[in-house]
């Protein structure tokens, strides 16, 4: 599992002009499930991103997390993620889950996510999105598992 992790003031996610996700001060996670993730990967996942510590206390620190601040989800799944770039000029994506088990797990992301009190908004499994975001830092990281 790939999830790219992108403190944000706002973001939203729309299809064919209509807002389906929008989000304000929070994080913006790209989310790529790759053969052989399973319900614990997704889990470890979810519990890394509510703790992780990259939001500035008072003195400027990263020493705040999400719940710490109060903040939001916008989670859109993202395939291409999970991209092997190594030989040629074209991706290849045959590390990445196919649906419908990649579709299920990302819904059981979201669902850990919402679990921990956390207020997650989505995109659309499969859909051509268009992403708006404003990136607060800039601040991005990926997390590997």
């Amino acid at each position: 599992m790939r999830v790219v992790i992108q403190r944000v003031n706002h973001a939203q996610v729309n299809i064919n002009g209509k807002t389906v996700g929008k989000i304000g001060k929070g994080v913006m996670l790209l989310v790529g499930i790759k053969n052989g993730d399973e319900l614990p990967v997704v889990k470890k996942a979810a519990d890394k991103i509510a703790k992780m510590r990259i939001f500035e206390d008072e003195e400027g620190k990263t020493n705040l997390s999400l719940k710490d601040v109060g903040g939001e989800i916008l989670s859109v799944s993202q395939f291409t993620l999970m991209a092997n770039t190594k030989k040629g000029n074209r991706p290849s994506f045959v590390d990445a889950m196919r649906p419908p088990k990649s579709k299920e797990l990302w819904e059981d992301f979201n669902k850990e996510l919402e679990a921990d009190s956390f207020h997650v908004e989505t995109g659309e499994f499969g859909a051509d999105m268009q992403v708006e975001l404003e990136n607060d830092g800039p601040f991005t990281i990926v997390l590997d598992l």
